[in-house]
């Protein structure tokens, strides 16, 4: 190898292909110094989708693998790739309405094997991009979440689950997506400030506020703070809903924010996650008026079939003719959306498939709490784990999409002839009905061919096992057509990935040493991986959880595509190279906190690589006869006293997870006292300072290459030619002084 000037990306490309065929990002391959096992997983990226910047912090996992190679551990990092649920599907179902086509047209069947051809076409997109940053990433252990070995264990645990009388069904109000058609958790659910008008209507009685007058059709009851003056005579009296004429029982709870509107609040359990709630505590009947399509049901025909919008302004106008429309008032609240569409979330009351959590979630809390796990920064991340995860509810793993696994349990239709099913039939007509119905004119087979979904109950009786009807020998069977939700699947990571239980993969390095991933993800995966990792292994799944920083914009924005304010590492790397990338990502990145990202940041940390270069040029440029002499020059000595007390501040920052103080300390050491200042007056004594040259060179060498890997191991193996050595596996320099 050489130092003169060629493409940044020819330089990578052919120097990651070194470190690949060199085989040392394989934890078995490497030398027998490497003992004690060191361990990553690599959260799961969309394993058909792009790298974006958040994507670039993977940097410090690798700074982390990179650091812990060259101080003799047995490192593994190992990647993987998500079929990412609802996302991929969203992005598939984009592509398809571009076409002119919905999901609709197709059965279940058919429009899995159309998303599953379209990932498998763009599988490798990130592969290479990740490989581009320079990531040690054992490949040779490459997950992909729909493994089929995978899939088998993933049903394994919902099985024990069920054994464990941990799994119910449920109909309960739920966070659905009309857009997207399936139902969501609370944490996938966004929420956005939404002006809007506060509608006072005439009950009779008494007045109520509220923003959704197309509900009135569900109320169940007015409620009213029992502290309230100015209801008390009214508790247990009846109220009047307009429009209907209705009479329903005003009742007392506490939960009634008196301040809001009127005090007195419209109960609609079918359609309020709060008004569910004080339905439950009061045993109170529940309506649901909205379906599946957003469409309303159960309603006077006059609004039966509109949508929500719709059926809201014919509402209001009825309100108004009649006088029952008191005021209306702007108000400015927050409202829950879609994740993935930004659709407004409809809270609707169907059967889902749902974990208890509490059983689950106490040993995870408890397991932060005694710093089994330890969670850093601790003061702020470790509060918010145990906090949520003391008010945990349980957890509805049921989706209402194609692509993912489906949930293993078989509905027989003789026993069962209430379900819903909606298919194609042998004409590609959709068909929608309850099995008692569809029977005479259906055969089975043809059900089941064009199956698209079913819409089941809580009593509806099910197996594990598709097998002949257990109660009437009946062969009319078919699967629940919902999916797990994708955290179930990543939510049991640590162990799939690691072929839990018996392999050696798994003895070796379960639990693993760090998770390093972004505070908003603590709830949805790093919580569920705890709970998941203590049930099946009783064990926790990592010693440590590092909380990285957040990309923004330098103006402090966080990147979105409706900003225009992304920027693409793809295209930073082709630009200024990745060791550019990787150095702008962790420079003056505090853990937790945000990190600005710009066009100038990392043409600035480009400069400081060319430094690097410009560096090992001169010193390695050198032609005459090298004496190993003892060091007395006052300025050797200066210069190999700061770079071992760099050394120790390196070492002391990276075992801390300070990877921007690190990354300052070794910047400032190299750029300031090495380069601007002893590269300088050693031009004048040359002979005398090539000998501390070639020491203070190789160390920084080592020092930076977690940080700046393609460069440093170029100009290494410039300086250990003879002896073919890797800048990889080379140990970490002693910080003893």
């Amino acid at each position: 190898m050489n130092l003169k000037n060629q493409n940044l990306w020819e330089i990578e490309e052919r120097i990651y292909d070194d470190w690949e065929k060199s085989g040392f990002f394989n934890p078995d391959n490497l030398p027998s110094r490497h003992k004690e096992p060191y361990s990553i997983l690599l959260p799961l990226p969309n394993a058909n989708d792009p790298l974006h910047m958040g994507h670039a912090l993977f940097t410090i996992q690798d700074i982390m693998a990179r650091y812990n190679r060259m101080k003799g551990k047995k490192v593994l990092w190992l990647p993987g790739g998500d079929h990412a649920g609802i996302e991929t599907q969203f992005v598939f179902e984009k592509k398809l309405s571009k076409e002119g086509k919905s999901r609709f047209d197709f059965d279940r069947k058919t429009f899995y094997e159309m998303i599953a051809k379209y990932v498998e076409e763009n599988k490798d997109i990130n592969k290479i991009q990740l490989k581009k940053m320079g990531f040690s990433l054992d490949w040779t252990r490459y997950k992909y979440s729909l493994e089929p070995e995978i899939v088998e264990k993933i049903i394994g645990t919902f099985k024990k689950l069920h054994n464990d009388k941990l799994i119910y069904r449920g109909k309960k109000l739920v966070n659905f997506c009309t857009k997207c058609g399936t139902a969501f958790s609370d944490l996938e659910v966004d929420y956005v400030e939404k002006e809007d008008i506060l509608y006072y209507l005439d009950y009779g009685p008494l007045q109520i506020a509220t923003t959704r007058p197309e509900t009135i059709f569900a109320d169940i009851s007015v409620a009213v703070n029992p502290k309230d003056k100015r209801y008390k005579k009214l508790i247990g009296e009846k109220a009047t809903i307009p429009l209907l004429g209705k009479e329903i029982l005003i009742i007392a709870d506490k939960s009634v924010d008196t301040d809001f509107g009127t005090g007195a609040l419209k109960i609609t359990p079918g359609h309020s996650q709060v008004d569910f709630e004080i339905g439950e505590k009061n045993n109170l009947e529940v309506i649901s008026i909205i379906n599946y399509y957003g469409k309303m049901i159960n309603v006077p025909e006059k609004y039966l079939g509109l949508s929500v919008k719709r059926a809201r302004e014919e509402t209001v106008k009825d309100l108004e003719k009649l006088g029952k429309l008191i005021k209306k008032e702007p108000l400015k609240h927050s409202v829950g959306v879609c994740y993935r569409c930004k659709n407004v979330i409809e809270p609707l009351i169907i059967t889902q498939w749902f974990v208890k959590i509490e059983k689950l979630a106490k040993p995870a809390l408890e397991a932060v709490k005694n710093g089994k796990t330890k969670i850093f920064p601790e003061k702020r991340f470790k509060k918010m784990y145990i906090d949520w995860m003391n008010s945990i509810h349980d957890w509805n793993i049921s989706r209402q999409i194609v692509w993912g696994p489906q949930i293993p349990a078989w509905y027989c239709l003789d026993c069962n002839s209430d379900i819903t099913i909606n298919f194609l039939d042998k004409d590609g007509k959709k068909v929608s009905g309850t099995y008692d119905k569809l029977k005479s004119d259906y055969d089975f087979e043809e059900i089941k061919l064009g199956l698209q979904s079913l819409n089941t109950d809580e009593k509806t009786t099910y197996s594990l096992e598709e097998a002949p009807c257990k109660k009437c020998k009946g062969k009319n069977i078919l699967q629940e057509t919902d999916t797990f939700d994708t955290w179930f699947l990543s939510g049991q990571w640590p162990l799939t990935a690691l072929n839990y239980p018996n392999s050696k993969d798994f003895k070796t390095f379960y639990p693993t040493s760090v998770l390093d991933t972004l505070w908003d993800i603590l709830f949805f995966w790093v919580a569920r991986m705890m709970m998941f990792g203590i049930y099946l292994a009783k064990e926790v799944p990592f010693k440590t959880v590092h909380i990285h920083c957040r990309v923004t914009d330098n103006k402090g924005q966080k990147m979105s595509k409706s900003k225009g304010n992304v920027i693409d590492p793809n295209m930073m790397i082709e630009k200024y190279g990745a060791d550019a990338l990787r150095f702008a990502m962790v420079f003056g990145a505090s853990p937790g906190s945000d990190i600005c990202i710009s066009d100038d940041k990392i043409r600035g940390m480009r400069n400081f690589v060319t430094k690097i270069r410009n560096a090992s040029k001169f010193v390695l440029s050198y032609e005459g006869t090298i004496k190993k002499t003892k060091i007395k020059n006052k300025d050797d000595k200066w210069i190999i006293d700061e770079m071992k007390k760099t050394n120790k501040k390196v070492t002391k920052y990276l075992d801390n997870y300070r990877f921007d103080l690190a990354s300052y300390e070794i910047y400032h050491f190299f750029w300031h006292k090495f380069c601007d200042k002893y590269i300088e007056l050693s031009k004048k004594r040359r002979e005398e300072a090539q000998v501390t040259l070639i020491e203070v060179l190789t160390c920084s060498l080592k020092l930076l290459h977690p940080f700046i890997p393609f460069v440093t191991e170029e100009i290494y193996q410039t300086i250990k030619r003879k002896d073919k050595k890797y800048l990889i596996i080379e140990e970490w320099p002693s910080s003893k002084t």
